[in-house]
């Protein structure tokens, strides 16, 4: 008995160091804003506290803007965080403001979630929003907001702040904001150097940590949803089942032991555990070999670029050396004979990911497969997949969402009514002329020559602006 108690004992002994390991290693963002927009309290999800942006907060310094308010959603929304429960609402151009710490790459999440209070229905907005000069959304309206919404980008900060602006479409319009994160992110999560495929011709694609990104997909292969809570940067990795075009001839795997991470591999902030730790696998239960390739599709905008990063980690071999397989990318062959032994210094369970960057085609599919190569061999595992993420890439604009650039898009909103600015130049230049002919008439002297108040002709109109974003699909 007391052996078994001296074992329970030293048992857990290890366990609270490793958990202790492990949460001594976990990623501490230096720049760490969480802003729950509209609340007049803060509110904590996922063991994070968002900050209340309220007039009395320490997060108002952040916000500035000519016309805005708060909105409290007018019925309990069951099941929601409460971060969804209000929102801040602006009727101009606004924009928050936060200061940068960590110049590098950012993540930058917006949530989204429209209802109705008697004060006001978020479906009725419509607007756009810039990220530091770095078009994000146009005319995103609360009408298409079915669910709540996160809105995730990754982008290079060079500068001492960041800025978030939103833009009303129309003057009849409002924009709004439920909740906003900006948090500096680890130097390896985007390398500055990826594969881009022209056909089967692979080069290199340099700068990448230099270009902008929206999350589009985040999907564990085989594996169950992965929330924030068990993501060391708090993303969401959904399941495959959706994008898998056939399962046939594939089998999921599921590991219980440790995900051994090293240092210039795959860290646990670029893929969480719970996303190595499941896979789908082609594997030979004889002396043949399937021939059958595992593809996924994914559904994108054409006329942008993508990065396709596909996450490996060998848990399903019984030895090392044993499995060797082919990558293809929109069915062009991407990476031959991958080897995970060798590129994880022969080390199982050990994860590994490849980055590459595609043109979205006129199919307006990504599409991802693995499959046997010729190296494979029987009664092993010949290929395997554990995740997948697609990112869109800014396009010659500066845009992720359109062909207009910032400065158009903020030109688009309408500054003075013209109906109503020309009527009153026209009358002030009556009232001039009647003031100078009882001037002349009084005092019998030449009047003072005046001339027309100038008016700008700005480079593009408002009206031409609006038709431009009016005409996007």
């Amino acid at each position: 008995m007391e052996i078994l108690l001296s074992r329970r004992g030293f048992s857990f002994f290890l366990f609270c160091i490793f958990t202790f390991y492990d949460l001594s290693l976990s990623f501490s963002p230096i720049d760490n804003y969480l802003v729950n927009c509209g609340a007049s309290l803060d509110s904590t999800v996922d063991n994070r506290r968002f900050v209340s942006d309220s007039s009395d907060s320490s997060y108002s310094r952040l916000l500035s803007s000519p016309l805005t308010f708060s909105l409290c959603a007018g019925t309990f929304l069951s099941g929601l965080p409460q971060i969804y429960h209000t929102a801040r609402v602006f009727k101009a151009p606004s924009k928050y403001v936060f200061d940068v710490k960590d110049p590098g790459t950012h993540m930058v999440r917006l949530h989204f979630h429209q209802f109705s209070s008697p004060k006001l229905n978020l479906g009725e907005s419509q607007f756009h929003v810039l990220v530091n000069g770095l078009v994000a959304l146009t005319n995103f309206s609360g009408w298409n907001l079915v669910d709540l919404k996160v809105m995730e980008y990754l982008l290079w900060v060079d500068s001492e702040k960041l800025e978030i602006t939103f833009v009303p479409a129309k003057r009849s319009n409002f924009s709004f904001v439920n909740a906003i994160e900006v948090i500096s992110a680890p130097k390896d999560l985007i390398l500055d150097t990826a594969q881009t495929l022209n056909g089967d011709k692979v080069e290199n694609f340099e700068d990448l940590n230099k270009q902008a990104f929206e999350v589009v997909y985040r999907v564990t292969v085989g594996g169950v949803k992965v929330t924030p809570f068990n993501d060391s940067l708090w993303r969401t990795w959904v399941p495959d089942d959706e994008y898998l075009k056939s399962s046939e001839g594939s089998t999921r795997v599921y590991f219980g032991g440790r995900i051994k991470y090293q240092a210039g591999g795959a860290s646990r902030e670029v893929g969480p555990d719970n996303v190595y730790d499941s896979a789908r696998l082609i594997e030979s239960k004889n002396a043949s070999i399937p021939n059958v390739n595992l593809t996924w599709e994914f559904p994108v905008i054409e006329d942008y670029k993508y990065l396709v990063r596909m996450h490996f980690c060998d848990i399903a071999s019984i030895s090392l050396g044993l499995l060797f397989f082919n990558v293809y990318v929109n069915g062009h062959l991407a990476y031959k004979d991958v080897d995970l032994s060798a590129v994880t210094n022969y080390l199982l369970a050990s994860p590994f990911y490849a980055d590459f960057v595609v043109d979205a085609d006129h199919s307006g599919v990504v599409s991802v497969s693995v499959g046997p190569s010729n190296k494979s061999l029987a009664y092993a595992v010949d290929a395997i997949l554990n995740g997948v993420e697609i990112m869109k890439m800014n396009n010659s604009v500066g845009s992720l969402d359109g062909k207009l650039p910032a400065q158009l898009v903020l030109k688009c909103w309408p500054r003075r009514s013209v109906g109503i600015l020309l009527p009153l130049i026209a009358l002030m230049c009556l009232f001039l002329s009647l003031s100078a002919i009882m001037h002349r008439r009084k005092d019998k002297v030449d009047s003072v020559p005046w001339s027309k108040l100038p008016v700008d002709v700005p480079e593009i109109s408002p009206k031409q602006g609006k038709e431009q974003l009016s005409s996007k699909v």
